[in-house]
């Protein structure tokens, strides 16, 4: 296994170690005797995790890592994140002073799940009917993603700037609008002939993505 995969496989573990200092945060603040040390150390695991990404890419280009294994590891690390992320602070509320900035509203996870899950099923059947897919990295997905990890860190970091659902329901609206791209089709098409036999690129905008053994 290459250096840059190992960087991916340890990011995948952060995932279920963050999930439960975050909730085990959560708890603490409905028993109202928040445990801050839990708070940072979710927020600290998460950062972590967030920056990982970039190194793993990073090593993968520079010491030319790039392999079949990086494409499936990589996409699960950075979903498995965002959305346990945003799943976790659905279901828990990290807030005792205002119930509205510590936990998202119902509708966020959902859409952005049903985003993820219609990608997934219609990249599958494309591929099933075609034999080869290529799935272009668009402006709205990118932003998309972003908006979403900010939405994440205003939860966690307690900011109130402004209220957290402006900051949701403009994450929901670059995630709806990325979707209804999908759906009209022209961020999924089949690609010309390869060397490889097939080519898949993802929406992630890793260059390691790019390369298909």
């Amino acid at each position: 296994m290459t250096t840059a995969n190992k960087i991916t496989v340890v990011r995948i573990l952060m995932i279920p170690a963050f999930v439960t200092m975050a909730i085990y945060y959560g708890q603490s603040v409905q028993r109202g005797a928040p445990l801050e040390w839990e708070r940072f150390t979710a927020i600290s695991i998460f950062l972590i995790a967030s920056l990982s990404d970039g190194l793993d890419g990073y090593v993968a280009r520079r010491y030319h890592q790039r392999s079949s294994l990086g494409v499936i590891l990589d996409p699960i690390a950075d979903k498995g994140l965002l959305l346990s992320g945003i799943i976790t602070l659905s279901i828990s509320n990290w807030s005792e002073v205002d119930p509205d900035y510590g936990r998202f509203p119902i509708w966020f996870p959902v859409l952005v799940i049903s985003r993820d899950a219609i990608l997934f099923v219609g990249a599958g059947v494309l591929y099933l009917l075609i034999g080869k897919v290529h799935v272009k990295p668009n402006w709205t997905g990118k932003v998309a993603t972003v908006l979403q990890m900010v939405a994440i860190g205003w939860v966690m970091l307690q900011l109130q700037l402004f209220r957290l659902l402006y900051v949701v329901i403009v994450a929901g609206f670059f995630g709806f609008r990325n979707h209804l791209r999908h759906r009209r089709g022209p961020a999924i098409a089949s690609c010309g002939p390869c060397t490889s036999g097939k080519t898949i690129d993802t929406a992630c905008g890793d260059e390691r993505h790019e390369h298909v053994t």
